[in-house]
């Protein structure tokens, strides 16, 4: 369906307020909204009409809380407990049935108010990334969060801008995307007093229009918070899936060993359902839910802390196994506050005409660098901007790389441009004489590290006469030197992007300590055509890539991505959104446009590369909490299940009961939260998923386990006689394997030796008081187990401590040096 059909039939339902505004003239607005194209509203007449017309937002459709309550009896662990629930009512097991329905609940319950918690962290994450406008109000263009928008506004918008209101173009032309709104992908071109529909994406060009409509009186009903936080499911949870996989078999394959023996023993396969239910419960993970939610939440809140917004939950995993990092020269490396530092006239012109020039083929209110370096040196020298009239404007273009503007003065007109040297002399039609005169001066400049700018003049129908040469520096940032020495050193390669010449972008690499082997984009991109793999070989052997355009940055992406690296990637403009979200950690800058912060996993709200350094290293912390956790359970279902088995293959008595291991389950695994606040040694390199290592130690140390935890069965049986009483045997049995659980925390927390770090203050709590609340079980008892011995409790205390934080810990340091589980 074309485009402008569609579009009528969208607005049938609208009233005739909002139609009107499309056959208005730019002057029947400006009267109708009370307006000034040349001053914009002032403060107070804004703040009167948001009274009025209230904020320029769409309130946001959120799913009902009992229905995301609802929803936590849904799921891998639900499911587990909910089985065990009919097992025990089938058993006629009722206090069992009756307290896994408690924890159940109690599970969703907290797994739905941490939820809130992180929700609403979230939401505090979205309101900071929250889309501003370019507005003119009291006569100066300033920058303002798009919800303050109110009719009458007059706001300035541009390629890679998302439109944040219903806007009637009084200035420019623009290309504009419409397929959110429409479904359509071709680019529609927008004219003056066409309407820019709230939703849409600029695409080419600039124009300045007036706000006609906000919120939800706009044609779409668009809000203005359009970045949206991506929820994809976290590489942690896939890993985490494929353990809890890996428990269940763990459990299944002890009750098929159960069953043959039971068979060949001639006992009632019947009987063995209660064995079923034991192991079930010491392998549901009830602390995952909120282990993941605290983590990340934890985490996401403590980078926004740091100046780094999270828009994708992912983003933490994947900074932890970056091994890359592309970042922009501009305002990352360097302060990205460009000034003029020289100027050389050409022919018969002088300074104070290069400079004028080169600000008149400028404008302030797109805030750009070069710009505001041009026009600031022309205020500073009191040139008469104000006698000149910018008859029309062609921005920045990055495949034209110029800007030009046609001006009127004294009833003349003449067009200028300003840009890339190389552009502008092909458009002078300068000769092989002249080009090489130029060139030489460039040159000098680029030995001093200065960009160069050539401007030029035509007047009516003559061509254009080169005017002049100006050099434009941005200094590096004072502590990128040090901040790129301290990413190497955590394994992280940095590799420089510019769109400067080849010998700008050496000297600045050469300045900030990352060598001079920096290579031109486009080599890049003629060898990705032919051979990737040599590609990537360079690429990867790169320290920096100059004359770069944006579409190049997606192939310097995946030629890095064809030599298995993790690649993150800095970009700041609407052409930067393919790289963005192709690199594994997509990283908005501070001064992005909104196209690139919707394509990114991240969104600095500072300059320079120091909130990297804190990505980085938040998300290691993160997956050495979750690492350890995943350890823990996987050793702990081992112990668990393979000790209640054999106990009962070679004794012929269950040596724990359902409750009591359910009690256990309770106990350990809510200490286990606190592990997502733990103190933690990140790794100093690259992290990376080793489910084979972790399946391997988890083995050695689970085994071993179960052979410590039957010596001590030993001693209980051979001292103390403790298969004489059915209570005391379970009660013994759960004292064994809870105080096994509680010191194997302390030492799978640490790749070292468990001293060699602190445990977290919430850890440590939790741990003293699961070992306080267990030694008072042990000497007073509970319904269904009866108290042990003082002498027993210590000799299972001191057996338990002595063998984990001793032998057990030991063993796990030479795994470590053997790199089972490398760092």
């Amino acid at each position: 369906m074309p485009i402008d059909l569609k579009m009528n039939n969208l607005m049938k339902p609208m009233n005739n307020v909002m139609q009107d505004f499309r056959k208005k003239t730019i002057e029947e607005t400006v009267n109708l909204l009370k307006t000034d194209l040349g001053l914009g509203l002032s403060q107070s007449e804004v703040d009167r009409r948001l009274k009025q017309y209230g904020y320029n937002e769409v309130p946001e459709k959120k799913v009902h809380p009992i229905v995301l309550f609802v929803r936590k009896f849904w799921g891998l662990t639900a499911w587990m407990l909910e089985a065990i629930i009919v097992l025990a009512l089938v058993l006629g097991k009722y206090i069992d049935l009756y307290t896994v329905t408690a924890l159940l609940v109690l599970n969703s319950i907290l797994g739905f108010i941490q939820e809130q918690r992180a929700s609403k962290a979230v939401e505090l994450l979205k309101s900071k990334l929250q889309i501003n406008a370019r507005v003119l109000r009291d006569g100066v263009w300033r920058l303002v969060p798009s919800r303050e928008l109110v009719p009458g506004d007059v706001v300035r918008v541009r390629a890679g801008d998302f439109v944040p209101a219903d806007i009637k173009i009084a200035i420019g032309e623009v290309w504009v995307d419409q397929s959110a709104l429409t479904g359509e992908s071709m680019e529609v071109e927008k004219r003056l007093g066409d309407i820019l529909y709230s939703g849409s994406i600029i695409r080419r060009g600039e124009s300045t229009g007036i706000v006609v409509l906000t919120g939800v009186k706009t044609y779409f009903g668009r809000t203005a918070q359009l970045v949206q936080v991506a929820r994809p499911k976290l590489h942690m949870e896939e890993v985490v899936s494929r353990v809890l996989k890996w428990l269940l078999v763990i459990v299944g394959v002890m009750l098929c060993i159960a069953a043959i023996f039971s068979v060949i023993r001639g006992i009632d396969l019947l009987e063995i359902l209660p064995l079923m239910l034991v192991l079930m419960l010491g392998a549901v993970p009830v602390a995952l839910p909120a282990m993941f939610t605290v983590s990340m939440a934890v985490g996401s809140m403590e980078l926004a802390g740091k100046n780094v917004l999270v828009t994708r939950l992912s983003a933490s995993d994947d900074a932890a196994s970056m091994d890359v990092l592309c970042v922009d020269k501009t305002g990352t490396i360097t302060m990205n506050r460009l000034s003029m530092v020289d100027v050389k006239p050409l022919g018969n012109h002088d300074e104070d005409e290069v400079i004028l020039c080169g600000a008149l083929a400028s404008q302030e209110a797109n805030q750009d660098p070069i710009d505001l370096a041009f026009i600031d040196m022309a205020r500073r020298r009191k040139l008469p901007l104000d006698d000149f009239t910018q008859k029309s404007f062609i921005p920045f273009d990055p495949k034209t790389r110029r800007t030009e503007a046609l001006i009127q003065v004294n009833g003349s007109e003449f067009r200028v441009v300003k840009g890339a040297v190389n552009t502008v002399a092909e458009i002078c039609r300068l000769d092989d004489n002249r080009l090489k005169e130029v060139m030489e001066k460039v040159d000098k400049f680029t030995q001093r590290g200065y960009r160069t700018i050539a401007v030029a003049k035509s007047i009516g129908d003559e061509s254009f006469e080169l005017v002049g040469l100006a050099a434009l520096y941005d200094a590096p940032r004072p502590d990128a030197k040090n901040l790129i020495e301290e990413l190497k050193s955590l394994g992280v390669a940095v590799k420089m992007m510019t769109g400067d010449a080849l010998p700008i972008a050496k000297e600045i690499a050469k300045e900030i300590g990352l060598g001079n082997n920096v290579i031109k984009a486009s080599e890049l991109k003629e060898l990705m055509k032919g051979d990737q793999s040599r590609a990537g070989e360079i690429a990867e052997g790169s320290s920096g890539f100059a004359e770069v355009y944006p579409e190049d940055k997606y192939v310097i992406v995946k030629s890095l991505q064809e030599r298995a690296h993790i690649v993150g990637m800095t970009g700041d403009g609407v052409n930067d959104a393919p790289a963005l979200r192709q690199a594994e950690v997509g990283i908005a800058v501070a001064n992005a446009t909104d196209v690139a912060k919707g394509a990114a996993s991240v969104v600095l709200t500072s300059e320079g590369l120091t909130s990297m350094l804190t990505l980085v290293e938040i998300g290691r912390s993160i997956f050495e909490r979750i690492n350890t956790w995943i350890l823990n359970k996987i050793t702990r279902t081992i112990l668990k299940t393979v000790f209640v088995v054999s106990a009962f293959l070679l004794t012929g008595k269950y040596v724990i009961s359902s409750s009591a291991m359910l009690l256990m389950l309770f106990m350990t695994d809510f200490v286990k939260i606190s592990l997502s606040t733990d103190n933690v040694r990140w790794s100093k390199n690259p992290c990376k998923w080793n489910i084979t290592g972790l399946m391997k130690v988890a083995i050695i140390l689970g085994s071993l386990m179960v052979l410590e935890a039957f010596g001590l069965l030993f001693i209980g049986i051979r001292f103390f006689n403790i298969l004489s009483d059915e209570q005391t045997l379970h009660m013994f049995s759960f004292q064994t394997l809870l105080l096994f659980a509680l010191f194997s925390i302390l030492v799978a927390r640490e790749r070292g030796h468990f001293w060699h770090s602190k445990p977290g203050k919430a850890l440590l709590i939790a741990v003293v008081l699961d070992l306080t609340v267990a030694i008072l079980i042990a000497l007073f008892g509970m319904p269904s187990l009866k108290p042990l011995p003082p002498i027993l409790m210590l000799t299972v205390l001191g057996y338990s401590a002595i063998f984990s934080l001793i032998i057990n810990d030991f063993i796990k340091y030479i795994l470590m040096k053997k790199q089972y589980l490398k760092w």
